[in-house]
């Protein structure tokens, strides 16, 4: 059985913030601003926030008190709670900086080095598809968990584009009585090892994520 739909498909292709904040006048965003840096993945800080606001662009919370720029990517009925269920299918993008912005940033970091981190920030884009089964005999277990970062928009649209076709069509079901009859020779992997099983039992390229994204 497939009851997935699809909600959002494609990337905003545009890398950059390129308009300078006005919050600040003459006064140097603090460390603070900065915290909790995300170097390899898609959460904001502070003042990413101020810039993403700045530019037009929309966030979210992600994972109570983080927040990126993320889209759903395909869905599943709310209600379902056994068999296959989709646990999340989301589309990530985060902004580097450029024109007024990095003008601005790198004038701040000169003050305040810190701030180098969204200075040499890369743009990076991203997709994750999780889908887990439950059943009432207390089988459960995540089918399948595939996160594919990319520093170039296209080959993470290419890649959108391609598994929103195969994810859709899979009977995720079937699949996951398979994955469960195969049960030891994945159960006690470790969780780089259980991915790459499934992303072979499924026929597809291994995961690529949590790339780091400063420059060199």
């Amino acid at each position: 059985m497939n009851d997935l739909t699809a909600i959002a498909t494609r990337l905003d292709p545009a890398p950059f913030y390129r308009n300078r904040i006005g919050d600040f006048s003459d006064r140097v965003p603090g460390p603070e601003l900065v915290e909790l840096f995300d170097q390899s993945g898609y959460d904001l800080s502070p003042l990413e926030k101020l810039y993403a606001a700045a530019n037009g662009h929309r966030f979210c919370t992600h994972r109570e008190h983080r927040h990126a720029i993320r889209r759903r990517w395909l869905a599943s009925p709310p209600t379902k709670n056994e068999g296959a269920v989709l646990n999340h299918a989301l589309l990530f993008e985060r902004k580097g900086f450029a024109g007024e912005a990095l003008e601005q940033l790198s004038r701040w970091a000169r003050v305040n080095p810190l701030l180098y981190k969204l200075v040499k920030l890369r743009p990076k884009w991203g997709l994750d598809f999780s889908i887990d089964y439950a059943d009432r005999d207390g089988n459960v277990f995540e089918i399948l968990h595939f996160e594919y970062d990319a520093f170039v928009c296209e080959h993470i649209q290419a890649r959108v584009d391609r598994y929103t076709r195969m994810f859709m069509s899979i009977d995720w079901d079937a699949s996951a009585r398979h994955v469960l009859a195969c049960r030891d020779e994945w159960i006690d992997l470790d969780f780089a090892a259980q991915s790459a099983w499934k992303c072979d039992f499924f026929g597809i390229e291994h995961e690529r994520f949590k790339m780091v994204a400063w420059e060199r």
